[in-house]
């Protein structure tokens, strides 16, 4: 990970947790490219979809090599759901048919609602060095997948970063964690977003809310979660016991992983590509908008 001087704000309450949410099944991403030859793991995958509802897809991508990132992700559409990319390493030059443009840089992210349709690009601002960092989409329930598309950069600087009581740290991106609010907040799916860095033997509790579908991504070291271990770059799936009220993780060895939740919505599910709308007769539409340049104007976040 670059090395970057973040402020931190001291954890202002602590999160209590009765009893942790266990993991349900350990998962192992799937080697993959996309956009122009971009190499990445497909974490979360499209039979995960209903299980892990109200996400779509995760994306992790590291590598120190140019050619599995120099082509990047040229123009391309999206409708009906939110991107939310977050880099660890490197330079991302986003820009899209609204004329928004903004540069991701490492520690940074970009959180982009598709809704209506809105086509763009990702492509690095670097020729070598290290790329390293994530994509997740989040799904728009049915009423707002035809809001008016927009975009917003959350530079490094703007996203919390909170010291722990018992040592390491926790990046908000969204939701919130030991009283602190995250750069970040999205209604109906409410989703919580952190990236948790933390030493051997310390351990790290969140609160969830019951009705929230729930997983962690090891991307840096091991950590344990009750009986199980999770690895690097595999995933835990928390169960969804009504008896938890939140995830107790414990580092093995120094590590760096992701705690994502977020409020399911129960809807159907169709999926053509960059395209997630709730029927196949939406989708036909989509794909007729998109040929005859009907998509909508971004406008950017407040």
């Amino acid at each position: 990970m670059e090395t970057r001087t973040l402020a931190t704000v001291p954890a202002t309450a602590q999160e209590t947790v009765a009893r942790s949410r266990a993991v349900d099944r350990v998962v192992r991403g799937i080697a993959t490219s996309d956009g122009a030859g971009v190499k990445l793991t497909r974490v979360l995958t499209q039979n995960l979809q209903r299980r892990l509802d109200p996400f779509l897809m995760l994306d992790a991508f590291g590598t120190d090599n140019k050619d599995d990132y120099i082509g990047g992700f040229p123009d391309h559409p999206h409708r009906g759901f939110e991107t939310i990319t977050y880099m660890l390493a490197g330079r991302m030059r986003h820009r899209d048919s609204a004329g928004n443009e903004g540069l991701l840089e490492g520690g940074g992210a970009q959180w982009m609602v598709a809704g209506s349709g809105v086509v763009h690009s990702e492509l690095p601002e670097q020729e070598d060095g290290r790329m390293e960092g994530f994509q997740l989409w989040l799904n728009l329930p049915a009423a707002d997948k035809m809001t008016t598309p927009w975009y917003r950069d959350m530079p490094a600087t703007s996203i919390p970063t909170v010291a722990l009581p018992s040592g390491g740290t926790v990046r908000v991106l969204a939701g919130a964690t030991h009283g602190v609010a995250g750069a970040m907040t999205r209604p109906v799916t409410a989703p919580i977003y952190l990236d948790v860095n933390l030493p051997a033997g310390q351990t790290f509790t969140q609160a969830l809310p019951a009705g929230h579908n729930a997983f962690v991504y090891v991307h840096q070291g091991e950590v344990r979660i009750g009986d199980a271990v999770v690895e690097a770059q595999r995933m835990g799936v928390l169960d969804n016991s009504g008896q938890a009220d939140g995830v107790v993780v414990t580092a093995s060895s120094d590590a760096q992983f992701l705690v994502i939740a977020g409020q399911p919505l129960n809807e159907p599910i169709a999926q053509y590509g960059p395209f997630v709308m709730n029927t196949q007769e939406q989708i036909y539409q989509t794909l007729a908008d998109f040929r005859e340049g009907r998509f909508g104007v971004a406008a950017n976040a407040a």
